[in-house]
């Protein structure tokens, strides 16, 4: 699973997640509820990921499986590059 995000993506959730402390690492493993992410909150960073990234992310990727880590999230958002058989 990539890790290597883009600045853009971690700015995006990084506001998305108000339990996260700005001087703190953002592990690709941490679960993102525990750092705040709610239902309304996954919403706005669906929207504003969307936004920064400059994509449409489809409704069959809004599962909690690609909303639990940002390693998750961000392997889905890389799959939406990845030319598709």
């Amino acid at each position: 699973m990539p890790t290597e995000w883009t600045p853009q993506f971690e700015q995006v959730l990084r506001e998305h997640l108000p339990l996260l402390e700005a001087d703190q690492h953002l592990l690709p493993e941490a679960r993102l509820t525990a750092l705040g992410l709610d239902s309304l909150a996954t919403v706005q960073l669906l929207i504003g990921l969307e936004d920064a990234l400059e994509t449409t992310i489809p409704d069959a990727m809004l599962t909690p499986e690609n909303f639990a880590t940002p390693g998750a999230l961000w392997a889905a958002m890389t799959s939406l590059a990845t030319p598709q058989p």
